[in-house]
């Protein structure tokens, strides 16, 4: 058993390192070890990813189901009475209610196996429209913006591989020294080449001190920031007048626009002096190629979407985008919150990225479901907006592998409602702050336990392996909406159509995307054992079986593999992600497939066909748009945007602005990674980041506990003055509960396109704890 060693993927973020997993002798738990042949994080693990398997421990997570006793305590029970409430709970609201009445919430987190059956089960067992993920919370607005100016979103239209290479990166509203520490050697290999790093955040964080320049705008003033710099481009000159012409549409209007944001003026409103403006706007248009990418920072704003935006306009101006070394991308942040966003579990999307609203969509969809189309609900409502209509729309809900009692805005408020439903079913793997308020909760396997596909930042679907057996009275998501169906289903027999397989979900999830602008179809379990990945898109071949590319894993689910032996994992292979490979400039590529229809990715950003692939086999596309943009006309399209204020600007009672974020030792709202000690002794508590200056007019010192109150509540937590930050802004991390919950601050005030709350920017005071009680002590 110690000999068995299954390669996988860590189950944090979206970087989806590498590592091996080699199970101890009771076969229960595992120990983590390099996994050097994985391309994107080339061994290296952050301490999250190291210290994962502690997790899988029985005494920090859930092994039989609990349920709501008559007491109001949570008790153990059978899965046959924990399955029969749940059944029950969410059959009674929609029989007395209607479908709509029973809301689903997923998580970026779920597989691709289980995003894509969680959606179905929602339109196709409860027929209702009420299902979202707590993804909208992350890179709605990228997602939006992405799809506007380029007709796809993926998270990057390039591999990591090509960062270091590229002459110039602008990192907007991300700190990756600390959210994915190891995609930081990137960043330092670029700099190490010759390029240069700017990066936009209104703290200096651990990224930006490795920054050759730092620019630091009043939270919420993005946009305003990059049509400066946009302005300042067509006053030098500095435009791609050829590029703009034949590759780009809308350009008059967006320059106009730009033109509106003089450099004082965009100074007045972020913060940024003028003279850094301009040496911003020489570092990013000197070189042959630069990127700008993006994080929370802009896209968690009521704005993200233009703000967005705004930078992709910076990048189409200067001929940065569709061409090699060059692009705009997001830095998605949840494990699985690309593949998430594409197979069904967002409110207004089918599988393969299909539009709810496109009746050919429906059609398609309906016909692998084997359901009829009209059957099919309509676009619901968007995360925070599901979660605003609990107990009073929404009356029941099934909620897997989130926790928005922490990481939803205006926490208290959503607490309150998840309060208030008649009926809370949750599957989660710990017993969160909001599984703790459900009328039954159901213990669901862990990443080490259960074999499944995720999709990282750049869009490379990843197969994990099962590596151990999970303990006894634990079942996977996909066995329980297979019961669920059974049960909710009545005589339709809808169970057959929930496979507990995951390779037999990903075969028909495969057949769902065919044809879509997240077109898997041509990916395998085996083609991804054997490549260590595949980009999407990927479409099967059009004159052959859509199994062309092998059936079957390459490994036995649950058997892991012997090391060395045939995993076909070894360093360069199948991935075409080798330096200097793929980013040619089409020379003998034909940029059309057979049909003449012009392709998003060609040969160009593809690699060569593995050795002994089947004919027509497609090799992935690991970089867009050196072609054609995914639009109809195959232009990227400008987007006119202007500044405007953050929804809550700073007043007499709220004079400073709150900006939220992560630490390197905490995850997400911390459901997990505060049941392991190592991370909690480096990051033991939430706590409140200020500059000395405002510190002083408030007569704090370091340690002292500060209230920090907004319209909407108060949370407590103690001092952290340091230099690092604006006079007009306090920091502080979201992953905790109780009193120090930064979300029972944070405003949801939406975007009007993507619906992402404003997270990043809301006006509160500061107050000691004792002068808070008695009404003085406040910092203005």
């Amino acid at each position: 058993m110690r000999d068995t060693v299954t390669p996988t993927h860590c189950p944090y973020c979206a970087l989806q390192c590498g590592m091996n997993l080699t199970p101890a002798p009771d076969g229960r738990a595992v120990e983590v070890s390099e996994r050097a042949d994985f391309p994107v994080n080339r061994g290296a693990l952050c301490g999250k990813g190291r210290t994962a398997p502690a997790v899988l421990s029985s005494s920090v997570r859930l092994t039989s189901p609990l349920v709501r006793s008559e007491g109001g305590a949570l008790v153990p029970a059978s899965w046959e009475e924990a399955l029969a409430r749940v059944a029950g709970g969410l059959g009674r609201t929609r029989a007395e209610y209607g479908a709509d009445a029973v809301g689903v919430f997923g998580g970026g987190g779920l597989t691709n196996e289980k995003a894509y059956s969680l959606g179905k089960f929602a339109r196709v067992v409860l027929g209702t429209s009420q299902i979202d993920y707590n993804g909208r919370f992350c890179m709605s607005s990228a997602a939006a913006a992405g799809g506007r100016a380029f007709g796809l979103d993926r998270g990057l239209p390039f591999p990591l591989e090509d960062v270091p290479r590229t002459g110039c990166v602008i990192l907007v509203g991300s700190n990756p020294a600390e959210t994915m520490p190891p995609s930081l050697r990137y960043f330092t290999e670029l700099r190490e080449n010759g390029g240069t790093l700017i990066v936009v955040d209104p703290r200096r964080t651990k990224t930006a001190e490795q920054a050759d320049l730092h620019l630091a705008p009043r939270p919420g003033t993005d946009l305003a920031l990059a049509l400066g710099l946009l302005h300042l481009v067509v006053a030098e000159g500095r435009t791609d007048e050829a590029y703009i012409r034949e590759r780009t549409s809308g350009w008059e209007e967006t320059r106009a626009a730009a033109m509106a944001h003089w450099p004082e003026y965009v100074e007045r409103i972020t913060g940024v002096p003028v003279p850094e403006l301009r040496e911003a706007v020489r570092m990013f248009c000197e070189p042959e190629a630069a990127m700008v990418l993006t994080a929370r920072g802009p896209e968690q704003q009521s704005k993200g979407t233009d703000t967005v935006g705004a930078w992709i306009n910076l990048c189409l101006a200067t001929g940065r985008a569709g061409r090699p070394l060059s692009g705009y991308g997001c830095l998605t942040g949840q494990g699985n919150g690309q593949g998430g966003r594409e197979h069904g579990q967002k409110a207004d999307q089918l599988p393969g990225y299909r539009k709810l609203t496109d009746p050919a969509a429906r059609a398609h969809v309906a016909e692998v479901w084997g359901v009829d189309p009209d059957s099919l609900p309509g676009p619901g409502r968007s995360a925070y907006e599901l979660l605003d209509a609990l107990g009073t729309d929404i009356r029941s809900l099934l909620l897997m592998g989130s926790n928005p009692v922490v990481s939803a805005p205006r926490a208290a408020h959503v607490e309150e409602r998840i309060r208030s439903l008649d009926f809370l079913a949750v599957c989660d793997v710990v017993l969160s702050e909001t599984a703790a308020l459900a009328d039954v909760v159901l213990p669901v396997t862990q990443w080490a336990e259960e074999t499944g596909t995720t999709t990282n930042l750049e869009g490379r679907v990843l197969l994990r392996r099962r590596a151990i057996t999970p303990p006894e009275g634990v079942r996977s998501d996909l066995e329980v909406m297979h019961e669920l169906a059974a049960r909710l289903g009545g005589d339709r027999n809808l169970e057959k159509g929930f496979p507990t397989d995951p390779e037999e979900v990903f075969e028909e999830l495969r057949r769902a995307s065919a044809g879509g602008p997240a077109d898997y179809s041509g990916i395998t379990y085996r083609r991804l054992a054997e490549e260590n990945g595949v980009f999407w898109p990927c479409p099967a071949p059009t004159d052959g079986p859509l199994d062309a590319g092998g059936p079957g894993t390459g490994t036995e689910t649950g058997t892991g593999t012997e090391t060395g032996a045939d995993t076909g994992t070894e360093a360069g292979t199948g991935t075409g992600t080798e330096t200097g490979t793929g980013v040619g400039t089409g020379a003998g590529a034909d940029p059309r497939g057979a049909d003449g229809t012009a392709r998003i990715g060609t040969a160009d950003g593809a690699p060569a066909p593995r050795p002994g692939a089947a004919p027509g086999v497609h090799p992935g596309t690991p970089r867009l748009f050196l072609d054609r943009f995914a639009t109809e006309d195959g232009r990227a399209r400008f987007v006119p945007v202007s500044h405007r204020a953050v929804a809550e600007e700073p007043d007499d009672e709220y004079p400073v602005l709150l900006t939220t974020g992560r630490v390197v030792a905490q995850y997400q709202s911390g459901a997990q990674t505060r049941r392991v000690d190592e991370l909690n002794a480096a990051a033991p508590g939430p706590f409140v980041e200020l500059h000395p200056r405002l510190a002083e007019r408030l007569g704090a010192a370091e340690g002292d506990p500060l209230a920090v109150v907004s319209r909407r509540g108060r949370a407590v937590a103690p001092a952290r003055i340091t230099t690092a930050i604006r006079p007009d802004t306090v920091f502080m991390p979201f992953h905790w509960a109780g009193e120090g919950r930064a979300n029972t601050l944070t405003n949801p005030a939406l975007d009007p396109t993507s619906r992402m709350p404003e997270f990043k920017a809301c006006a509160v005071r500061l107050e000691t704890v004792e002068a808070g009680r008695g009404g003085r002590g406040r910092a203005g």
